[in-house]
């Protein structure tokens, strides 16, 4: 395979669609903190939308590949199919991408920013890949790929030094709720393949029904959390509707029609960037208010 060929499956495999995901958190919590625009802000930024995501989701692609060629959701948006060929040079590929940005965030930060920024990647690496593959831990899946999300915006918040206050670990909180529901749900739809391929899971452990339900608890508690929030925070305990609404119709579906919750989750990724706009613009005005 060619280069260019190599290069549209690595791109495809990291998710394009979710690169803002793992990037906003970090350049909005760093942003809002500091209200400058820096070096570590730009460095820091393209390390979570690109490296980041190309390390996370190529990783995943590498260790589930059995798991992938029975699951017919895989080849687009929702990951690719790596050929076995490719799965030493994604590896590769990922380090290589990681390790400059890396260096300069260790040497741009304070030693705090430096356990954060450890335990996300420990978290991207050892989710999917052996002898821990954290992913076939039920609860303790949905757990590191909140991580995946959350853990960006604190790193933000450290690199920055940002004052903490019990409001603000609210917001982390309820993010880090948001991240465990949303794994919970998009787990529901590979019961079938990842119990084809004797891989485990929240889904497969608990069954589809019971992790759907799971996820609207935990998405209900993710709303909850944020009118603990200092003002306008607690309008964003509104973003917990829709997710709510798309996720309900799902909480019956059986095991062996578990696929069908693939429809939601199309919806969902979607629906992510209608949160994230919310968002922005609750920021901005709390930006504002403390001007």
């Amino acid at each position: 395979m060619n280069a260019g060929a190599f290069t549209r499956q690595l791109i495809v495999s990291s998710r394009p669609v979710s690169w803002i995901n793992t990037a906003y958190p970090f350049a909005a919590a760093y942003l809002v903190t500091t209200r400058e625009i820096d070096l570590v802000l730009i460095v820091g930024t393209i390390f979570f939308l690109i490296p980041y995501n190309v390390a996370m989701y190529g990783i995943n692609d590498v260790f589930d590949y059995e798991s992938d060629l029975r699951n017919p959701r895989k080849g687009g948006a929702h990951g690719a199919i790596l050929d076995k060929r490719l799965h030493r040079p994604t590896l590769w590929s990922a380090a290589v991408l990681c390790v400059p940005f890396m260096v300069f965030l260790v040497v741009a930060g304070p030693p705090l920013s430096w356990a954060v920024l450890a335990l996300s990647m420990l978290a991207v690496v050892y989710y999917s890949a052996p002898p821990v593959r954290l992913k076939e831990r039920p609860f303790a899946d949905s757990l590191t790929s909140s991580v995946h999300f959350f853990s960006p915006a604190v790193y933000g918040l450290v690199m920055a030094d940002a004052a903490w206050s019990w409001q603000l670990v609210a917001v982390i909180v309820a993010f880090a709720l948001w991240g465990v529901a949303s794994h919970a749900f998009g787990a529901v739809q590979d019961v079938v393949a990842d119990r084809e391929a004797q891989i485990s899971s929240i889904a497969t452990g608990r069954g589809a029904a019971w992790t759907v339900r799971f996820a609207l608890v935990t998405y209900a508690a993710s709303g909850v959390v944020m009118l603990g929030t200092a003002w306008p925070g607690p309008l964003a305990a509104v973003v917990a509707i829709p997710y709510l609404v798309t996720v309900w119709p799902y909480r019956s579906v059986s095991d062996a029609d578990s696929a069908r919750a693939t429809a939601g989750w199309d919806r969902f990724l979607w629906l992510n960037q209608f949160a994230g706009s919310l968002v922005t613009l609750l920021l901005i005005w709390w930006w504002a208010l403390t001007a």
